[in-house]
This record gives C-alpha cells, sequence and structure tokens, in this order.
C-alpha cells in the first residue's frame, strides 16, 4: 500500500516535470505555473487584488499568469494600460471567449463580443441611439430627475432614522437604463425588478469569485453539477424576462417611430439584410449588458459617495454650501451646473476612484501578435488590465490611499481630472454608458444633498470601508442616517 502510494507520488513528480509549461520566447515574466492549475495556488481566489499587486512589486508592471494552461498577462500601472489600451488599441481590444462571463453570454451583446465588424457596429449603433434619445440633452435629465423623485420620496419616509441604501440605489439605476431601453419604469417594490437586480449582483460575485476561477482554470470540471452553473441558468432566466419584455413591447410598437432603444433595434432589425449582425438573439443580450452595465456600476459608486460622505461630515457640509449657493432660487439641478461646482464635482470623481468599481476592467485579449514595452505577445493571449493599480498609483494622485477630494483639484480650488482617472477603462473598448453615467451620478447625489443630512448612526460600530470582491466592487452592506435639512425644498 505504501510503495504504491510513493510509486503515484513519483509518477505525479515525474508529469508535472515533464509536462512542465514553456513560456513564449521573450514573454513577460512570472511565477511558475504548474501544469493542469497554471497559477492558481499563488492567487487568493476570492479576491487575488493583493497578490496583483504583490507579483507587480515581484515582477514589475507587465508580468504574466497561467490560469489552467491559459496564457495571461497583468497591466499594472497608467503607463503600461495606457500603450496596451490606447496607443496599441487595435492589438489589445478583442475579447477572451474561453471563460466563464463570454460562455453565459455566448459572445453576444456589446461587452463580451470580440472586436470585429459586428462588435463595431453595435457599438457604433449603441452610442449614436443614447445621443439620439437625450445623452447630453435635457430630454435624459428629465428622465433622471424624475426617477430621482422617486428616491426623494423614499428617503422622506426614513426621516430622522437609519435605513440600508443598498437596494435604493441599485433600483433607481435599474429604472434610468429601463427608461432608456424601454421607455417604462418599474415600481422600487415589483417582483421583476427585484429579480433582475438579485440575478445581475449574483452573476457578479461568481463570475470572479471562487467558482468562477475555478470554471475558467480546470475545463475538464466545466460539465459537473457545481455552483458555476447557478451563473449559467441565471443567465438563461435573464435571456427569458428580457425576451418576454421585448415580446410585450413589440405590441404597442408603430414601425418607423421609434420610442426608445429597443424600437430603434427593432426598426434596424426590419431593415437589415443578410450578413448583418442584428439579430433578436444579439437583441436579448445587448438589452442585458447595457442593463447590468448600467446598474451595477452607478449603484455601487452611489453607495461609495454616502459611505465616505456620512463619515467625512466635512467634505458633506462643504459639497452642501457650493450646491446651495449655485442652485440657489432654482427649482432643480441641471447637468450644466456642474462647471459650477468644483468641489462637488471632486468629490463624486473622487468616490468614483475608491469605489473602483470595475477593478480589473473586462479582460482583454490580443488579437494578433504584438509587442508591448519591451516583450513579446502572442496573439490570443489574455489580457487583465489591473485598473486598481492606476487609481491609486503612487505619483499619479496627492492622495492615492485616502478620501481626499483634493485629488481633483488644482492650486486654485478649480476641478482637475488628471489623466490616471480611468475607472470607464480606456481606448475603444472604453464603456459605452460613461457619459450616462456622469449625468446620473451628478444629478442623485446633488439633488439628495441638497434636500438631506446624511450621518453614521452612533449605533452602527466603526465603518468598514473593505468592499466586497467580483466583476464590480460593491460597499459592504450599511445604514445610514437621514434627516431633513432645514428650511425644507420643494422639487
Amino acid at each position: 500500500m505504501l510503495g504504491s502510494l510513493v510509486l503515484t507520488w513519483i509518477f505525479i513528480c515525474l508529469l508535472f516535470l515533464f509536462i512542465r509549461i514553456q513560456r513564449p520566447k521573450n514573454f513577460p515574466p512570472g511565477p511558475r505555473p504548474v501544469p493542469i492549475f497554471g497559477n492558481l495556488f499563488q492567487l487568493n481566489i476570492t479576491n487575488p487584488l493583493k497578490d496583483f499587486e504583490r507579483l507587480a512589486e515581484c515582477y514589475g508592471n507587465i508580468y504574466s499568469l497561467y490560469i489552467g494552461g491559459t496564457p495571461a498577462v497583468v497591466l499594472t500601472g497608467f503607463k503600461a494600460i495606457k500603450e496596451a489600451l490606447v496607443t496599441k488599441a487595435a492589438d489589445f481590444s478583442g475579447r477572451p471567449q474561453n471563460l466563464l462571463v463570454s460562455h453565459a453570454t455566448e459572445g453576444k451583446g456589446v461587452i463580451m463580443a470580440d472586436y470585429g465588424p459586428g462588435w463595431k457596429e453595435h457599438r457604433r449603433f449603441a452610442l449614436m441611439t443614447l445621443r439620439n434619445f437625450g445623452l447630453g440633452k435635457q430630454s435624459m435629465e428629465d428622465r433622471i430627475l424624475g426617477e430621482t423623485k422617486h428616491i426623494v420620496s423614499r428617503l422622506e419616509k426614513s426621516a430622522g432614522r437609519s435605513m440600508n441604501p443598498q437596494t435604493l440605489f441599485h433600483d433607481a439605476a435599474s429604472n434610468i437604463i429601463y427608461l432608456v431601453l424601454f421607455g417604462t419604469r418599474f415600481d422600487y417594490e415589483d417582483d421583476t425588478l427585484k429579480k433582475f437586480i438579485h440575478l445581475f449582483t449574483e452573476n457578479a460575485k461568481i463570475a470572479n469569485g471562487t467558482w468562477g476561477m475555478i470554471y475558467d482554470t480546470l475545463p475538464m470540471v466545466r460539465n459537473l453539477p457545481l455552483p458555476f452553473k447557478k451563473a449559467l441558468d441565471n443567465v438563461q432566466k435573464l435571456k427569458q424576462m428580457a425576451a418576454k419584455l421585448i415580446n410585450k413591447h413589440k405590441t404597442t410598437r408603430v414601425p418607423g417611430e421609434p420610442r426608445n432603444f429597443v424600437d430603434c433595434y427593432l426598426d434596424e432589425l426590419d431593415k437589415t439584410a443578410d450578413g448583418s449582425s442584428f439579430a433578436e438573439t444579439q437583441l436579448l443580450m445587448y438589452v442585458l449588458d447595457l442593463h447590468f452595465a448600467g446598474t451595477d456600476t452607478t449603484s455601487n459608486t452611489l453607495l461609495t459617495a454616502f459611505l465616505y460622505l456620512t463619515t467625512h461630515p466635512d467634505i458633506q457640509e462643504r459639497c452642501q454650501k457650493e450646491i446651495d449657493e449655485v442652485l440657489e432660487g432654482k427649482a432643480h439641478a441641471s447637468f450644466e451646473d456642474r462647471h459650477n461646482m468644483p468641489y462637488t464635482q471632486a468629490v463624486i470623481h473622487e468616490s468614483q476612484r475608491r469605489a473602483n468599481t470595475v477593478p480589473l476592467s473586462v479582460f482583454h485579449c490580443t488579437s494578433r501578435d504584438t509587442e508591448l514595452m519591451g516583450y513579446s505577445i502572442p496573439k490570443g493571449t489574455l489580457i487583465i488590465p489591473n485598473l486598481s493599480s492606476v487609481l491609486s498609483e503612487e505619483g499619479q494622485w496627492k492622495f492615492p490611499h485616502e478620501f481626499n477630494p483634493a485629488n481633483f483639484l488644482n492650486d486654485e480650488g478649480q476641478f482637475e481630472k488628471p489623466e490616471a482617472f480611468m475607472p470607464f477603462s480606456a481606448g475603444p473598448r472604453m464603456c459605452l454608458g460613461e457619459g450616462l453615467a456622469r449625468m446620473e451620478l451628478f444629478l442623485i447625489l446633488v439633488t439628495l444633498l441638497r434636500r438631506f443630512q446624511f450621518f453614521w448612526p452612533e449605533d452602527a460600530g466603526e465603518p468598514d470601508f473593505t468592499p466586497v470582491y467580483g466583476i464590480t466592487l460593491t460597499p459592504k452592506p450599511y445604514r445610514m442616517g437621514v434627516r431633513l435639512r432645514q428650511p425644507a425644498r420643494e422639487m
């Protein structure tokens, strides 16, 4: 028995010795991988951000890892990420097609679709349609301000006590994107809205969590009934829900008279010829992509902003003073008011920086053999842009490791955005909803700070700023106190 065990271990050691993974020539350095598992054992698979930081200190700002047998290159710091995603964008804008998230989306939609004519066609359509339906115009402001009234109404019911804002901001952000997509909104207690948000939130945690890492690393276990199957099942549920909404929407549609994003896509379908990338299966994932991207990032940034504002009352008070002065006599804020609110703008951007909402961006992939800062990167290499490293990089920020609006203010106290501010990523794959997100963050935060005072409840204990890791980072659940400001203002 013992002899058999020893022979087995000798066989395993010899196997590992003979099938050792060979790095491509002039590939970035990195920790030695082991067969089958790659560098899995060198990462905390529940949250690898600290490990990425440690490995960058050891191997430099461009280093390699193996996710199972798949080679990956991690980009750290502003210089490396800018050169790859902006300067050499055509080489680094692909999407990996063999990960849990790409299998769940089937490579459709706009987020995980591979870089090519179909993706370009859909991105161009999205940008044009969002612009036509008011992005940067009064009509989009009206949608956001309309939804903000529902947030105010909910907060007024909590005035004088504390409440958990977790679902409130998710509900509001979700409704704003649904107003753009379908021209309708859900009541905050609606089961469909709750189900959408639950499934999105659950998948964000699975895809970048332990089971997502196991799925990506060990292809041989993908058909086993393990927890990552839930992410695939969730996507099917989401697609069924989206299909139901689209089919219902068709019953009231007048071709050629689009009321919203979905109508525009259906009009495009009516006139497409063979060979077009437009299809109903694409529309399903397109709607889900925009819903997820338009909900999770904005809501988690708002949650982060109010976590810091409740624990930094001096910053909140200075914002409110500026807001009161600029909006004196006005019924409500407009997006143009941001130009007269440098401090509030700085607070919003600092909240985005500290929120670090999508810390590893969405993984990229090289579309051809290329070079980066002296290293050779073969076609098909997985690229992990560590945006977290840029948003807290020494030398790029005055106060890289603390919440301080001075990071976005010049010596004259005017708002100034450093080039290293890239929470929406950079290059052709940059988040197409950036404009909408910026408008939402400003109008919601300004409206709420004008109407309410927020504070950290005395019985809440010490605040914990450590986020929960996933595709998106989210603050740990917390409670905030709410008071009406005096005098109360009309919306």
